[in-house]
């Protein structure tokens, strides 16, 4: 049955809060929340449960479950809040319906503000000095002869009535800094008319020669790119850079002004005007610039990581070659071409070293090796690494087509080294020099690009930009998202799956996965699915959750190798049943499958959504939904980039897509650059509403900069 529906009252609070602020229904909402609130994960919410969240997305899930998540935290906040001013005694039923009702985080810390711990200030030391009944003469702006009332404040510590006025403005300033509708109207001038300026430190122009484009720079805040902010950012932070966001002080103590000054032109009046000018540049304005800067730079971390976790789930989601022998080249010069022999599971059967490059150009013995290798253990197809040497390496294969009929697959790379040298590659080849477990994470990647992948650190693969200074907790749970979503995608061969990617099916983790494999190797292949009940910690949630992600070919049920739920095989058997007709006969038979009367078999479980999702499974048992790899057919009339020239029109293949533009691939050492604006033939704002990681196009070469290593292409009329 469909989970009953109970919140306590503060969820329900919450996800009232969320619709708010959302398009989602209110039961979408609460059901979604109740689901995750009993351990479900978004994978399988998404998945198996589309009757109770109304068949939204993955993505949907995750903002719903972050905006709780923050929610909760500022339920939490106010709860601190109220009991801090609780405990001045100071809370009255105004201000704490202010507070309650209060959903921004900014606007509950202006409420707080008056009341927050202060270390000693201007303002304390003026009221310490007995200046705060002169301050409130001032503000009351009645008319009183000022530098008279002023006099009678004179003492010891506040020897005259310029000390006085001065004390009595501190005062002042502080009120106006803890001002909401003052605060309000600075944050609204920086929300829409501030602009971001950098500079270079002139002290260090020499050291600063990458971030020449932001020498002196000024542009609005609320247009200028993520990748440029970040860029600022940097250098900042790096200390060849200042930069500063600017508003319109002057538009901003006028408005201040007219809120608070009654009448012009008094002495009272010329006092709270000084104290506005005051509480702006000292106190204001640096708050609320900083708050300001933390929200754009939370803004470009978000944007960067988004293109980052994009770019990841593309290249996890390459098409995987299949279940070949490989026979995989680490290309090397003076160290030699490392080479590996991988099965169609990706278990190593051979490896050597060839030198087929300068110093040693040993080619011939090289090539004779490389063909006994080939012939010796059938190999299907060659991968090659695309680092240094990796373009020689593949001229040298491709200088071997006459005597061999097998395809020759450029991998990238990226991110090889690291897993060689890595805990898991030191696990999984103790015996093994690190280059040749480079080389097998070569050929691996071409059999299973995602199998491969989920063992190496996300930002060690090579398709972000500015991973490294964008908050690292938001970058760290949304590539193990993307990661976690693509695993899930596809769906895992438990008999053949590593642990590492075991890891990342829904409801697993690392003990779960770490004892699979280890029931694995002391039982055998799973014969079925519910085989996984066996396994040391495997509870009926965590099965419930990761059993329609886990695969078994060949099993004693034809549905075990389908995305299929062991909570919908009931279903199944009486479709099959109703229809006369055996399991095995039923699945994979399109016609049949299509004939199927689906409203007959709806229940509250199992409405129309899953019913429509079990007749697709059927219909394509096993497959694979990322496709068969294809070989890119690089030109061989290039090898360095000393060869290209200005209107070649070359083969290519995207190996990272940024906001201004894509980084290709054209079978050099160096990627070449497609800027935003030569990537169409009209108008886009963002490079991937055309390409993709991994995707292969054509280009024509628009500039070459030997020196600097830098190629631009175009894809216009090519």
């Amino acid at each position: 049955m469909l989970l009953e529906l109970y919140l306590c009252p503060m969820q329900n609070q919450i996800c009232g809060v969320i619709k708010d602020q959302t398009t989602f229904s209110l039961k979408t909402i609460q059901n979604t929340v109740k689901l995750l609130s009993e351990g479900a994960t978004i994978a399988f919410i998404a998945r198996y449960r589309k009757e109770m969240t109304g068949s939204i997305d993955e993505v949907a899930i995750e903002e719903i479950k972050k905006l709780y998540e923050s929610i909760e935290l500022l339920i939490k906040r106010k709860e601190t809040i109220l009991k801090a001013i609780t405990e001045q005694e100071a809370l009255t039923k105004e201000l704490e319906a202010k507070i309650k009702d209060c959903w921004d985080s900014g606007l509950l810390e202006d409420l707080y503000l008056p009341y927050k711990r202060k270390q000693k200030t201007k303002a304390s030391i003026a009221r310490e000095n007995g200046l705060e009944p002169l301050a409130k003469i001032i503000m009351a702006q009645r008319g009183a002869q000022l530098l008279s009332e002023a006099r009678k404040f004179i003492n010891k510590k506040v020897p005259s009535i310029d000390h006085a006025l001065e004390g009595a403005r501190n005062i002042i300033s502080e009120w106006v800094s803890e001002n909401i509708r003052a605060r309000e109207t600075v944050r609204y001038s920086y929300n829409k008319y501030a602009t971001i300026s950098s500079k270079v430190v002139k002290s260090k122009k020499e050291q600063a020669n990458k971030y020449e484009s932001y020498f002196d720079v000024t542009e609005a805040l609320n247009k200028a790119p993520s990748h440029r902010i970040l860029a600022m950012f940097r250098g900042e932070k790096e200390g060849l850079l200042k930069v500063s966001l600017d508003i319109d002080t002057a538009y901003a103590e006028q408005s201040i002004a007219r809120s608070m000054i009654k009448s012009r032109g008094t002495d009272s009046a010329r006092q709270i005007h000084l104290a506005i000018a005051d509480a702006l540049k000292r106190l204001i304005i640096p708050s609320i610039e900083n708050e300001t800067k933390k929200k754009i730079k939370l803004k470009a971390d978000k944007a960067a990581i988004d293109v980052f976790a994009k770019n990841l789930k593309d290249l996890l989601l390459a098409s995987p070659l299949g279940e070949m022998k490989v026979l995989a080249i680490d290309p090397g010069f003076r160290t030699g071409c490392k080479v590996a022999v991988i099965d169609k599971n990706g278990d190593l059967l051979d490896h050597s070293t060839i030198y087929p490059h300068p110093p040693q150009s040993s080619t011939e013995e090289a090539r004779h090796h490389l063909l006994q290798l080939l012939d010796k253990y059938e190999i299907n197809c060659i991968a090659i690494g695309n680092g240094t040497a990796g373009r020689e390496t593949y001229s040298f294969i491709q200088n071997l087509k006459s005597e061999i009929s097998i395809e020759s697959y450029f991998v990238n790379e990226s991110g090889a080294s690291i897993y060689s040298v890595s805990k898991e590659g030191r696990e999984e080849f103790p015996n093994l020099d690190a280059t040749v477990r480079g080389a097998v994470s070569i050929g691996r990647r071409l059999l299973d690009p995602l199998a491969e992948l989920v063992k190496i650190d996300p930002k060690s693969i090579g398709v972000g930009q500015y991973q490294h200074d964008v908050d690292q907790k938001l970058l760290k749970e949304s590539l193990d998202s993307c990661i976690s979503s693509c695993v899930n995608a596809v769906g895992i061969n438990i008999n053949t799956a590593s642990k590492h990617l075991l890891t990342h099916v829904s409801g697993l983790g690392p003990v779960l996965a770490n004892n699979i494999v280890a029931y694995r190797s002391k039982a055998g292949s799973f014969k079925e699915r519910k085989e996984l009940l066996q396994v040391p910690r495997m509870g009926k949630k965590a099965y419930q959750q990761a059993a329609g992600f886990l695969r078994i070919k060949e099993g004693e049920n034809v549905l075990d190798n389908t995305a299929v739920h062991p909570e919908s095989y009931a279903i199944v058997k009486k479709i099959s049943k109703d229809m006369n007709t055996s399991l095995g006969e039923l699945v994979g038979n399109e016609p049949l499958l299509k004939s199927i009367p689906l409203e007959k078999y709806v229940t509250e479980e199992a409405g129309m959504p899953t019913l429509r999702d079990i007749v697709s499974e059927m219909t394509k048992p096993g497959i694979d939904p990322r496709g068969e790899a294809t070989a890119v057919n690089f030109s061989t009339s290039i090898k360095t980039i000393e060869d290209l020239s200005i209107g070649m029109v070359l083969t290519g293949v995207v190996n990272n897509v940024t906001k201004f533009g894509a980084f290709v691939d054209i079978g050099l050492k160096e990627s070449g650059l497609v800027h935003i604006s030569q990537i169409a033939n009209r108008f886009i704002s963002d490079p991937s509403e055309v390409l993709s990681v991994n995707q292969e196009i054509k280009v024509k070469v628009l500039d070459v900069d030997v020196n600097k290593k830098r190629i631009t292409l175009s894809m216009k009329a090519v």
